[in-house]
């Protein structure tokens, strides 16, 4: 997979709604109604990363998950983190 350069990265984020580009991998915070919640979305989300083979760096406070996106093989940005950002979004939407 090839790593993406600053104005794919810019191209691509323009497409989804609360992503940054941070010290090299995309990266979002989302808050839920309470921690049953936010670990709900979590699982489900853990569910769809295994599926793509792709895996997050993330974190969870109560009702708060932080997750940051980069293609460690790459050491970078690459479509694998945007196709795996935009089924996250779905999860979240559908919650």
């Amino acid at each position: 997979m090839e790593k993406f350069t600053d104005k794919q990265i810019e191209d691509y984020l323009s497409q989804l709604e609360g992503w940054e580009y941070v010290d090299g991998a995309i990266e979002t915070t989302f808050e839920f109604k309470d921690f049953k919640e936010a670990f709900s979305v979590m699982t489900r989300i853990a569910f769809e990363c295994e599926a793509q083979g792709h895996h997050p760096d993330w974190s969870n406070v109560y009702k708060t998950v932080n997750i940051r996106l980069s293609t460690h093989d790459a050491n970078g940005v690459t479509e694998k983190d945007f196709v795996l950002a935009r089924s996250i979004e779905e999860i979240v939407e559908s919650d």
